[in-house]
């Protein structure tokens, strides 16, 4: 059975930290019945942070003035979208880290990729070395070039999850929304990371709430430090991931082409309109569940 009396003590180590990084006056965790907590204080206010552990693991919960500007501002970094403009904008790259990005969430055609790379400052050396930078700055050429590269760094763990059209058409509807979806895609990178190599912090581009990513974790990646982030491919890992997302969506559209002979196009435009208008007239209705991601405003206008 999980120790959640020892995570809940490492969740609440990891939220002190982002607390004291953000200039708070935070207290050392302390051991009360069923739970850690530590208090938190700023400007003459004090609310107190708990996490409770018990058979069912953990639970996170925030005591004091919900009037307060303090709580208002630490209920929103824990449980909401907006994080601390020191976390969201200033973050420097962390000696170790997970770093997840997706490709193919604006395209009508083709599967949504999501994919996480772990680095240390060794690898992240490697990496700024061999030009990693964000995939949409680079050519599908180079892309499959530095694919190709990034897999074969010595100790690197990475994992790319490549979600099919037609399995994304059944997990969109059985999750009612893409952020969902994403969350829940994001924290299966992470975990599946995780079983081959530990680290204590992950960074992914900000697409919704943090909570979209942290309520699908597992034991150990609710021990994470997790950072959403805008523009997160300045991180070195994100790129990478990037790369490796964007390779393998570029991979299923050569595929998808060569086995229909004919040219999908990307992205979501009154070309891919007119293409899936083809489809359906030529191999029918049935055939665009395989193909595109059918929420999309393009299956209405059909």
């Amino acid at each position: 059975m999980p120790d959640y009396k020892e995570s809940s003590e490492k969740i609440l180590k990891k939220y002190i930290k982002i607390l004291r990084q953000n200039g708070l006056n935070v207290s050392n965790p302390k051991l009360a019945q069923y739970n850690y907590q530590c208090n938190i204080e700023y400007e003459n206010s004090q609310i107190t942070l708990l996490v409770y552990y018990g058979r069912k693991g953990n639970k996170v919960v925030l005591q004091g003035d919900k009037n307060l500007k303090l709580y208002k501002e630490i209920d929103q970094l824990i449980f909401g979208e907006k994080l601390f403009n020191s976390i969201s904008t200033d973050l420097s790259e962390p000696e170790c880290y997970i770093g997840t990005d997706e490709s193919g969430k604006g395209d009508y055609f083709g599967p949504l990729v999501i994919a996480g790379v772990l680095t240390d400052n060794s690898i992240t050396k490697k990496l700024k070395l061999l030009g990693v930078k964000d995939s949409k700055a680079l050519t599908d050429a180079t892309i499959k070039v530095l694919a190709k590269k990034i897999q074969n760094i010595d100790s690197v763990a990475f994992d790319v999850i490549l979600i099919s059209p037609e399995k994304y058409n059944q997990l969109y509807s059985k999750m009612g929304n893409l952020n969902n979806l994403l969350g829940w895609a994001h924290a299966k990178v992470i975990e599946n990371i995780l079983k081959v190599k530990n680290a204590p912090e992950a960074i992914s581009d900000k697409f919704g709430n943090e909570k979209y990513i942290h309520n699908s974790l597992q034991e150990k990646g609710r021990e994470l430090i997790l950072h959403q982030v805008t523009k997160a491919e300045q991180y070195s890992a994100v790129a990478a991931a990037s790369i490796l997302a964007r390779d393998a969506f570029i991979n299923w559209f050569d595929l998808a082409n060569k086995r229909l002979k004919l040219k999908l196009p990307k992205g979501a435009s009154d070309n891919v309109e007119k293409a899936a208008r083809g489809i359906k007239n030529s191999l029918g209705e049935f055939a665009l569940t395989k193909l595109a991601k059918l929420h999309f405003k393009t299956t209405n206008k059909l």
